[in-house]
């Protein structure tokens, strides 16, 4: 078990050095236990030389049955030990920061005042998915994921909204068809290394696109919907982000009469076959909370 638990905060670590501070120990000591138990598998588990520490298959397949095994020992053990059924353990979630900010912080807020056996931690990132670093027991994320080896539960409908300021509008006309946006200065949020400058369009039946340029561009949602508000640009943005400032006519919602392909919230896991129970506890209380929020009628 010990060899397990070593291994799991191993494989969740950017790199030795950040798993040596997670166990409390030197680099040389959990350099030589990480080779001992190599020798003692007969089996490469992680890669020397890069930068962050990164496993080989071999240290993905283990990495996912240790997690695995842990989470079902862990549970067998609350369940011997806790005769109120209450949950317990660490529970990692991981959100863009905007959501993450926004929603997703609130309700985990309100979940670990309920839950107070758990320990709750958030982390939010732009950056793409990497489920086999294992950095997460649930992952909130927006639009369907790349990964189809990970679980999905969706969470609440959302969509993708081409929107801008009327200040804008009344200086450059509103675009009549989405080949208009070329002419326009688009404001693009550049995130998880999509190709962010190609604005989709259409449903899934009839997909259409266009390649949009502007003068601003930005990794932070903010950042970019302030520009629009300031009457710099037309943006796309979250449906969930943007109600608001529609609702109250800080922004406008170009081209309404062309439908944009769904980008619904999902939680994500592991489709490892087992999800423990205040993972699923808690995903059950996203999906109960959430869409009740982005309405507005739960904040």
């Amino acid at each position: 078990m010990d060899d397990l638990q070593f291994f799991d905060v191993v494989a969740s670590s950017e790199t030795l050095t950040a798993a040596s501070r997670e166990l409390g120990c030197s680099l040389p000591v959990v350099s030589k236990r990480l080779s001992a138990l190599e020798r003692r598998l007969d089996v490469r588990l992680v890669q020397r030389g890069a930068r962050r520490l990164t496993l080989t298959s071999e240290g993905e397949l283990y990495a996912a049955r240790v997690r695995a095994i842990l989470d079902q020992v862990r549970e067998l053990e609350e369940t011997v030990t806790d005769g109120s059924g209450g949950l317990r353990g660490p529970v990692v979630v991981e959100a863009s920061p905007g959501l993450g900010r926004a929603h997703i912080a609130p309700l985990l807020g309100e979940f670990a005042a309920a839950h107070p056996g758990l320990h709750i931690r958030m982390q939010t990132s732009a950056l793409p998915l990497r489920p086999h670093r294992r950095e997460f027991d649930v992952a909130v994320h927006v639009g369907t994921p790349p990964d189809s080896s990970l679980r999905m539960r969706r969470l609440a409908e959302n969509r993708r909204l081409p929107c801008a300021a009327p200040s804008y509008l009344a200086g450059h006309g509103a675009p009549a068809c989405i080949e208009d946006l070329v002419d326009h200065n688009c404001i693009v949020l550049r995130e998880k290394e999509s190709d962010y400058a190609l604005w989709r369009f259409g449903d899934a039946d009839r997909p259409r696109h266009v390649r949009v340029h502007g003068i601003l561009s930005s990794n932070d949602g903010d950042v970019v919907t302030g520009w629009a508000l300031e009457g710099r640009g037309v943006i796309m943005r979250s449906e969930w982000h943007v109600r608001p400032h529609l609702e109250r006519g800080e922004l406008v919602r170009v081209l309404p009469q062309v439908p944009t392909p769904a980008a619904d919230i999902y939680a994500l896991t592991e489709d490892d076959g087992h999800v423990p129970r205040r993972v699923s506890a808690l995903i059950d209380h996203l999906a109960a909370h959430l869409p009740e929020r982005l309405a507005g009628t739960g904040v």
